[in-house]
């Protein structure tokens, strides 16, 4: 078997992996994705106290989500378990659903967009800014970024098109790749969040209905592709099948581990979400009603009146026949 070997600046643990080992705060020697994620939590909660302090309402809860979010994703991939995903098929797959399925609901929720159209400037260096943003939103790129027959197969091919096709042994033996790739899967899994659960403004929205059907398209082929990795008897992916020696762990044994993941796991967030947008769309419909009702009550209903005073004089013409 040969030996493990990874191009680029990466930290390889020595130890067997461990609870504790992956929590330990083990840094790569080029923490990007943690650095751009304690970024993105200092510029947010520097946006939520810039209307704080001004009296304006922000909600915690909204600043509680995304800032789990970031906090997620510095622990996933700032801790020692970054090392063990540079050679295990199990804590890859760990932290690709963890980026993709987990941490997006988490930062989309926290409505970023909202936030920051409301604490931009509108004079000087926040003017471009803002001017982007609002580009964004009303191009048409932005209107086929989230777009169901984009995002959807971008989530798909994000699995089955990596793995089937030979990429993952292209790609992950290369710290730079690898990195790209991690950014990628929380790419797709934010473009395919944010028609379902955002409270932002874009470009075009999806009917409850129609996200839904982009939930029960997504959950079965994301179930299926967890046990096509179960039911393998050879390795998947080659790169994961010579870890280091010192860590003791057995490809195959770590390669169901990552199918049951892929199944179990990546299926929780789905249905999360799911019963978010029911619960949404059950809160709309209410709504709808109520105004509805406070509508005929302070309007009335001109039509249904109007075709009852034609019932009456119906009546009186017979009445006098």
């Amino acid at each position: 078997m040969p030996d493990f070997d990874i191009e680029g600046p990466v930290w390889l643990p020595t130890l067997a992996p461990s609870l504790s080992e992956y929590l330990s705060p083990n840094l790569q020697p080029i923490p990007l994705i943690p650095a751009l994620a304690l970024l993105a939590g200092i510029f947010y909660l520097a946006g939520a106290i810039k209307l704080w302090t001004q009296g304006r309402p922000w909600s915690p809860v909204r600043t509680a989500s995304f800032l789990s979010g970031c906090l997620t994703i510095i622990v996933v991939m700032g801790a020692g378990i970054e090392g063990y995903g540079l050679g295990m098929f199990s804590i890859f797959m760990f932290q690709q659903l963890t980026l993709m399925m987990a941490v997006p609901p988490l930062l989309v929720l926290g409505s970023p967009g909202t936030l920051m159209l409301r604490a931009t400037p509108h004079s000087k260096f926040g003017r471009p800014v803002l001017q982007l943003a609002l580009w964004g939103l009303r191009s048409r790129w932005g209107r086929l970024a989230i777009h169901p027959a984009f995002m959807v197969p971008l989530f798909l091919m994000s699995f089955y098109g990596f793995y089937f096709s030979g990429l993952a042994d292209s790609l992950l033996p290369n710290w730079f790749s690898h990195v790209g790739l991690e950014l990628l899967f929380l790419l797709s899994g934010i473009l395919f969040t944010v028609p379902l659960i955002s409270a932002d403004p874009l470009p075009r929205r999806q009917t409850h209905f129609g996200r839904m059907v982009d939930i029960f398209a997504e959950m079965p082929l994301h179930a299926f592709f967890g046990v096509i990795v179960m039911m393998s008897t050879k390795p998947m992916v080659n790169f994961f099948a010579a870890p280091p020696a010192s860590w003791n762990i057995d490809p195959m044994a770590d390669q169901n581990v990552a199918g049951g993941l892929a199944w179990a796991y990546g299926e929780l967030p789905s249905v999360l979400m799911l019963l978010f947008i029911l619960v949404r769309w059950q809160r709309d419909e209410a709504r709808g009603w109520a105004k509805s009702e406070r509508k005929i009550a302070t309007e009335g209903t001109p039509e249904l009146d109007d075709y009852n005073d034609y019932l009456q004089q119906l009546s009186t013409q017979r009445e006098r026949r």
